[in-house]
């Protein structure tokens, strides 16, 4: 969160200053604005140190910055944290297995996720990457309008991965 200077912080000679009911006071010289807060039990907090003359307003400094960490803390809660699934398939999968794992991929799609799809070489699989890239591409295609690819298969060391987010539903 940001600082703002307070009361004897400030350094500006003088100041515009808002009230604590967000009315204009005007330009004031800054010890003017200072006592007129103290009178008040308030605080003189610069809240634009770049305008011309800097801007102060009379505020309850630290109720307002409870305030405003209460409201990012909220912010943090609403905020959608999407996670990357990892799904693994071997070359050699069978039909009723591969429907169920492309289910568990619909799902964590549904749920704003990005999903890593890898293909598991051993031994002499190896020697044939063209079918993992075939079962990649089949996976792709039955997930065809609800993930997009977001990067093509990728052949690192005995694994091939692609990886799938959410695609963008336009309502």
């Amino acid at each position: 969160m940001r600082e703002y200077l307070v009361n004897e912080r400030i350094r500006a000679r003088q100041v515009r200053v808002i009230g604590p009911d967000g009315q204009q006071l005007g330009i004031m010289d800054t010890r003017e604005a200072l006592r007129l807060a103290e009178e008040q039990d308030l605080d003189l907090v610069l809240v634009g140190p770049t305008a011309d003359p800097p801007v102060a307003r009379i505020m309850d400094y630290s109720k307002w910055r409870y305030e405003q960490q209460v409201a990012e803390r909220e912010a943090r809660k609403k905020a959608k944290r999407t996670e990357v699934k990892a799904i693994k398939f071997r070359v050699k999968i069978d039909d009723h297995d591969y429907r169920t794992k492309l289910n568990h991929i619909k799902r964590f799609l549904e749920e704003g996720h990005k999903v890593k799809v890898t293909i598991m070489f051993r031994g002499r699989e190896m020697t044939h990457p063209e079918l993992g890239e075939r079962l990649l591409a089949r996976v792709a295609e039955d997930l065809q309008g609800l993930a997009v690819v977001e990067m093509r298969p990728e052949l690192l060391g005995r694994d091939m991965n692609m990886l799938l987010a959410p695609a963008k539903v336009s309502a």
